[in-house]
């Protein structure tokens, strides 16, 4: 079918839905450079602090925040250190004074707020990223790192956002950890790439 050529020209020419995707990032950079402002190199070094302590370091973690975890844990292996995802069939046994890493917008959600609780009653250490610092997992972790963000619950007292509900949080915490990675990156490592990537799996 061949369109008059006004219709061509209105097709194939820049059309609102451009700008719209531009101003989606917009509201998006918008949105985390505001939240990001509020994280602080406090919160980096307590979380390097407990993984670089840990003997072995445990995930746990749902959904979306699932694959960030898992993404934060891959580039922890690849730094040299000892990683597992709860569920997995090779995870061992938790043992004292390993660390355990849950994520949750929430802290609500149902398996690692259990799977914390066990993990304290074994005597591992236990790390928390959340929005939520009254929420059980919250309350219940030895250490408590909150990324301010909105989460699924969509309470009053999060911050504004035309996102969908749960992004900004993760988008955040994806952020901070990728910027622990850099740190770690650097004093363990010092940017050797290829110590790095003796690490990286040939099996794909």
């Amino acid at each position: 079918m061949r369109l008059p050529s006004g219709l061509r020209e209105a097709f194939f020419s820049e059309s609102p839905r451009t700008m719209k995707f531009t101003e989606a990032l917009d509201q998006m950079k918008g949105e985390l450079q505001g939240l990001l402002s509020r994280l602080t190199p406090e919160m980096a070094e307590t979380l390097i602090q407990e993984v670089e302590a840990a003997p072995r370091i445990f995930g746990c973690a749902t959904g979306r925040s699932g694959f960030i975890l898992r993404g934060f844990l891959m580039r922890l292996m690849h730094l040299g250190f000892t990683v597992f995802i709860v569920g997995e069939t090779i995870t061992p046994r938790l043992q004292p004074g390993d660390l355990l890493l849950v994520m949750s917008g929430s802290g609500e959600t149902a398996q690692p707020r259990e799977i914390l609780r066990r993990a304290n009653t074994v005597g591992a250490r236990t790390l928390a990223l959340t929005a939520a610092p009254d929420s059980t997992i919250g309350r219940e972790a030895q250490v408590t790192i909150v990324i301010p963000g909105t989460t699924k619950l969509t309470l009053a007292h999060e911050p504004a956002s035309l996102q969908c509900p749960g992004s900004l949080f993760e988008q955040a915490t994806f952020l901070f950890l990728e910027a622990v990675v850099l740190l770690l990156y650097q004093r363990r490592l010092g940017h050797n790439r290829g110590e790095m990537l003796s690490r990286h799996t040939d099996l794909e």
